[in-house]
């Protein structure tokens, strides 16, 4: 049974994609055409954040 929604929304992934400097693949060609290095660094971006968000609230 596939997912419905993502984990991460729409808006993190436009700002994180801004903040490593692919956003206008994104704009112009679409997800499908973001490496998978690149993939790899927003995933490892979004972690970040996640761990960051995790240690704020303990």
């Amino acid at each position: 049974m596939a997912r419905n929604r993502g984990i991460m929304s729409d808006k993190l992934k436009e700002e994180i994609a801004r903040e490593l400097g692919v956003y206008d693949v994104v704009k112009n060609r679409g997800w499908g055409d973001v490496t998978s290095r690149d993939c790899g660094n927003m995933v490892a971006k979004a972690i970040e954040i996640a761990e960051r968000s995790i240690n704020k609230v303990k």
